[in-house]
């Protein structure tokens, strides 16, 4: 039975970049969200929609289906005051709060004697995913 919307799916994935695997939860627990209601990327949602329990598949999301092409504007200088002590590094992530109230991530790209450059583009923003399914349960 292929999944359908509100339908809970169990699912093993591992991700890879470039051909480098960056993410994965193979032997570990599984992901499990419900199907239709935006909880994973909308290419790969679009594309594991006609698996079956027990069906593994190589699936390629490409960047605008993900977290979007990279945006070379997303970035902004922050006075140094505001991170206190601190010990910033460039590539550092950083948890931050955007306009509307939800945590944000960011990467600090830059550091000035006054200020810091940090990057609000997805880590992933600009790149082809290429994922390993299988799907474990349709519930």
């Amino acid at each position: 039975m292929a999944i359908e919307n509100n339908q809970l799916v169990s699912m093993n994935y591992e991700l890879k970049i470039d051909g480098e695997v960056v993410d994965s939860n193979i032997g570990k627990d599984v992901l499990e969200f419900s199907f239709g209601e935006g909880k994973i990327i909308p290419g790969l949602e679009s594309r594991i929609q006609d698996m079956n329990e027990g069906e593994t598949r190589e699936i390629s999301v490409p960047s605008q289906e993900a977290y979007g092409d990279y945006n070379p504007q997303a970035k902004q200088l922050v006075p140094k005051e505001q991170f206190g002590d601190l010990e910033l590094q460039v590539g550092m992530p950083l948890q931050g709060q955007g306009e509307d109230g939800n945590p944000i991530q960011v990467v600090v790209t830059n550091i000035l004697d006054n200020e810091v450059e940090v990057d609000f583009n997805h880590p992933l923003a600009g790149k082809d995913l290429n994922f390993t399914i299988t799907i474990q349960k349709i519930a």
